[in-house]
């Protein structure tokens, strides 16, 4: 009997020892599966949270663009308000007063109209006698035309009409056109015509020497 006893804590042992270790568990495809799908989750989680961020950055900077520009307009039309302001519009006249040339240019019997765009008048040499005849109809203000076939002004707008030295004969004009000063310059013996004064047939005024320049 104790020949057994003490055979039997041997035989436990040696069954203890040859009881074979549990076997390794090798991940199944569904495990790898799965643990690939887990370790990839975060990573786009990752992706996705860079691409809002980009998608965040690229809204942020055009509406800045877009702010910065509406700021930019803004601050330029005030300032050309600013400069409309200080500087308004000014109708810019040619001078009342010019020189138009020596006597000798302007040939007898004749019309000039050289100066009727530029500076609103003609030249007329008519009876040994330079004047300058102001091209505004007496009427309404219209400017005429000359008519050299017919030898006369007439305005477009009404039909008044007018001899070359600017007497009215018809239409509804009530007078004659006017006359400009005009003077040879003494230092360079050019006619000068001055608009700033004008003259009146029916107040006497074309007999005034002011009035023409006598060629006699």
């Amino acid at each position: 009997m104790a020949d057994e006893d003490q055979q039997a804590p041997e035989i436990e042992s040696s069954a203890a020892e040859s009881k074979p270790e549990p076997a390794e568990v090798k991940p199944t495809a569904e495990v790898k599966a799965t643990g690939a799908v887990k370790a990839k989750a975060p990573a786009k989680k990752a992706a996705g949270a860079k691409s809002d961020d980009d998608v965040s950055r690229r809204g942020f900077l055009s509406w800045t663009a877009m702010a910065w520009v509406g700021f930019t307009a803004a601050i330029g039309g005030c300032l050309g308000a600013f400069n409309r302001f200080m500087y308004p519009n000014v109708l810019y006249e040619p001078p009342t007063s010019f020189k138009v040339g020596p006597p000798d240019d302007f040939g007898k019997g004749l019309v000039d109209e050289r100066f009727k765009e530029s500076n609103g008048v003609w030249i007329v040499n008519s009876e040994d006698r330079l004047y300058a005849l102001i091209a505004i109809c007496t009427h309404l203000g219209c400017p005429p035309n000359w008519l050299q076939g017919q030898n006369k002004f007439k305005c477009p707008c009404h039909g008044s009409g007018y001899y070359k030295n600017g007497i009215n004969f018809e239409g509804p004009t009530p007078r004659p056109l006017e006359r400009a000063r005009i003077f040879i310059d003494p230092d360079d013996g050019q006619l000068v015509v001055d608009k700033s004064q004008v003259f009146q047939w029916e107040l006497g005024q074309w007999e005034d020497p002011n009035s023409y320049v006598d060629l006699a």
